[in-house]
């Protein structure tokens, strides 16, 4: 912690050469932690927040693990220790399953990735006449029954988006969605039309985008601008002269996306023109 070879120095000494610490740690579990160092064990009293103690064992550079901590409420221990090892795990299926996909997706030219991960016995069968709705071909599949386990849990979909915004990505979602595996039936409608009823499975899915330009405005401005062969620098000055009289007569139109973002002064000059 106060080495000077430590990667991290999270202490600075005063003026003094002093070496202030366990601010913003309250004295109870500073006084618990100091146990750590007579005996090797921290022995946590009931009353004391594990997650207090955990980002306490965090700043002093003390490992945070079962060898370490003693304490009655096994459930939030297990609970931190649950944290680690899903950081860990994650870490692991984003290098291993996760990413190869994303870097298809950006290969072809997508800010944006949807991946569904279905289990290793999950098959798909889709009517190429008759595709399921709602844009599902849109929908990168994982077949992987470790990572639906993992995404089982609303803790380990919380570490996942820790992670992913860890590594820089954006607009991130990790939920449970119902997503058309086959075929169950046909209706047919009225008129002769069919409808193609599927079989949903409910299965985790995982959203993440890395645009870099996403709080921009979308709409783009079209401008239609008259093309002709100029002969001399007369016939050129002529038709300049005739483009601005147009323009004065004809002002382009105000897009609504830019009315709606304009100042309040310009608002209500564009209003007047209109």
């Amino acid at each position: 912690m106060f080495g000077p070879g430590r990667e991290y120095n999270f202490t600075r000494p005063n003026e003094k050469g002093e070496y202030e610490i366990a601010e913003g740690i309250s004295a109870t579990v500073f006084r618990t932690v100091l146990d750590y160092y007579k005996t090797g064990i921290i022995n946590c009293p009931d009353g004391i927040s594990i997650p207090d103690l955990r980002d306490t064992c965090d700043y002093l550079c003390i490992n945070f693990d079962f060898n370490t901590i003693r304490c009655q409420d096994l459930s939030a221990l297990l609970h931190e220790l649950s944290n680690d090892g899903a950081h860990k795990q994650f870490d692991h299926y984003l290098e291993e399953l996760i990413l190869p996909i994303m870097v298809d997706c950006a290969k072809k030219g997508e800010r944006e990735c949807h991946i569904v991960v279905l289990t290793d016995e999950d098959s798909v069968d889709w009517d190429e006449d008759h595709p399921p709705p709602m844009g599902e071909e849109y929908s990168q599949i994982l077949y992987s029954s470790k990572l639906y386990r993992f995404f089982k849990y609303i803790e380990n979909r919380d570490v996942a988006k820790t992670v992913l915004k860890e590594r820089g990505l954006k607009n991130i979602r990790i939920g449970i969605e119902g997503y058309p595996t086959c075929k169950e039936k046909i209706k047919r409608r009225p008129g002769g039309r069919s409808e193609v009823i599927y079989n949903y499975v409910q299965r985790p899915f995982i959203q993440m985008s890395w645009e870099k330009e996403e709080g921009k405005s979308r709409h783009v401005d079209f401008q239609c601008v008259r093309s002709k062969s100029l002969t001399n620098l007369v016939a050129a000055g002529e038709d300049v002269l005739e483009d601005q009289e147009i323009l004065m007569y004809h002002p382009p139109q105000v897009d609504e996306l830019d009315r709606l973002n304009a100042p309040l002064s310009q608002m209500a000059s564009n209003d007047f023109q209109d």
